[in-house]
């Protein structure tokens, strides 16, 4: 969603000349300049003609080459719009100059930008402009919509206007294409078709259905997967199962064993240990099958790849830490990388002092109190009795380093900031990205291709809880991440739908 100001600038009709402005003199003085001329009027009245809004492109800025056969529309007040975010050095920043960019390879062999160019995929693109000065003055249409939001200078009313001027030069559709809610309301109050972006959207029961499926065999096939681990079965009875997807084998209501798809069509069964045992510290063992879904995908060498929902208290975090310390003492990684999109809930405190480790750190809390957690030694319950330590030569006690801490300054454990990342390359490193939810689908692709050989990526978040304005439920880079490499032989999703941190957390993730 773009937040936009209420000041707009008026973008007039220019024409170039090479006499120094005599043209637009005229053009000024006299007639009012032709629908053709500001864009108004589409090359074909054979297909739809879309209009984007400015959040489209920072969302997308491929979407200029998604609509196929369509005639695309782009307003000059979106172009000023980019034109406020392509210095940020952010994705957001990155994406306003690359659609600036493309818009310049587009129109650098047209003379006149407002009658349109064609696209790979056979329709259009054109600028179209937006004159309050200029637009017909007996448009009923156009007086209405003015009488409902009479501030003309705001970018928001200049595109619904646009789109209106639109509508009454072209005999083919005229459709909005925002992310922006509020907008979309707008439009259908003065009888706009408005549409969402879908490109990258995820299906809904993706995101609504976190049951593990069931796939009911015989009693004699469970039996022989249960002594040998190992299931074949026809294609037609794993119809629409993905590769290393977890499923319920189930014969009658209460014989029931958990089991994982493999790639080449068998049913193997879970591989874990019974606790994740972390040394010198805390050993984790799976409350439910979720978790036990989760940590067999977590330990499979073979999967580079693990995606996770799960709302809140259903162990996700701590689950993906408690594998990666395992892995990483049991020798199969380097070391643990974790990290976490900095996007706050509510109001912010500003900016933060100290290193990066320590602006951090707020942001890493929850991955902080997992890691004390599971390497805090075994204590009994109770209060300690305090001991004084001497700091050297002063005698001033000195503050003992948790575990984790130490492993932070051999760069074992390393806290990664995900503005940094680009251009890196990641090798066999236990990566864990918490709250994944809160990436676009860009930022969620750039992660994805910094991982090396050796590798493993788990993304793990809750897709109802977002604060990021970019991004929504089926849209985020965790959906999106999960629809796209489904399938592949080193994916696996797990889905976490029953909670553990406590009956209070429980009942307040499902009632609230």
């Amino acid at each position: 969603m773009i937040h936009r100001s209420e000041e707009g600038q008026s973008a007039l009709f220019k024409e170039n000349s090479e006499s120094g402005g005599g043209p637009r003199k005229k053009r000024i003085g006299g007639s009012s300049p032709k629908p053709t001329e500001l864009g108004l009027t589409a090359p074909s009245q054979l297909v739809k003609n879309y209009v984007l809004d400015t959040n489209v492109l920072l969302h997308d800025p491929a979407a200029l080459e998604r609509f196929k056969e369509n005639h695309l529309c782009i307003l000059v007040d979106v172009l000023s719009e980019l034109d406020k975010f392509k210095s940020e050095q952010t994705e957001r920043g990155a994406n306003a100059r690359r659609v600036h960019r493309r818009l310049t390879e587009m129109f650098s062999n047209s003379e006149k930008v407002t009658q349109g160019v064609s696209t790979e995929g056979g329709g259009t693109v054109r600028l179209v402009i937006y004159d309050p000065a200029s637009c017909p003055k007996n448009s009923e249409l156009l007086n209405s919509f003015h009488r409902v939001f009479p501030d003309r200078e705001r970018v928001d009313h200049r595109i619904l206007a646009a789109c209106l001027l639109l509508m009454q030069f072209n005999k083919a559709p005229v459709v909005l294409v925002t992310k922006d809610i509020n907008m979309q309301l707008k439009a259908r109050a003065v009888g706009i078709d408005c549409q969402d972006y879908l490109n990258d959207k995820v299906d809904a029961r993706e995101v609504s259905n976190y049951e593990v499926r069931r796939v009911e065999v015989d009693s004699s096939e469970l039996h022989r997967f249960a002594s040998t681990g190992d299931l074949p079965i026809s294609d037609d009875r794993v119809y629409g199962i993905a590769i290393n997807e977890y499923v319920l084998l189930g014969a009658g209501e209460k014989q029931t064993i958990p089991a994982r798809l493999a790639h080449d069509g068998r049913f193997v069964r879970l591989n874990i240990p019974e606790v994740l045992k972390i040394p010198d510290g805390q050993s984790l063992k799976p409350l439910n099958l979720g978790q036990r879904c989760l940590i067999d995908a977590l330990l499979n060498p073979d999967i580079s790849l693990v995606t996770c929902y799960g709302h809140a208290g259903t162990g996700k975090t701590l689950v993906a830490v408690a594998a990666g310390l395992h892995e990483m003492f049991n020798r199969k990684y380097n070391g643990i990388t974790v990290s976490r999109p900095v996007v706050a809930m509510g109001d912010q405190l500003g900016f933060l002092p100290g290193s990066l480790d320590e602006k951090m750190r707020p942001w890493l809390q929850p991955i902080h109190d997992a890691l004390d957690l599971l390497m805090r030694p075994t204590t009994p319950l109770g209060p300690r009795r305090k001991q004084q330590k001497s700091g050297g030569v002063s005698g001033a006690p000195t503050a003992v380093k948790k575990p984790y801490e130490l492993l932070m300054e051999q760069g074992i454990l390393e806290i990664e900031a995900l503005c940094y990342i680009r251009g890196r390359s990641i090798p066999n490193r236990f990566f864990i990205l918490d709250e994944a939810q809160q990436l676009t689908p860009q930022e969620a692709k750039t992660i994805v291709t910094r991982m090396s050989r050796d590798s493993k990526l788990v993304l793990v978040g809750d897709p109802a809880q977002i604060d990021n304005p970019y991004v929504d439920s089926r849209s985020n880079g965790l959906v999106y991440t999960r629809n796209r490499l489904k399938g592949q032989p080193f994916v696996a999703h797990v889905a976490l739908n029953r909670g553990e941190r406590s009956e209070l957390a429980e009942a307040g993730a499902q009632l609230m």
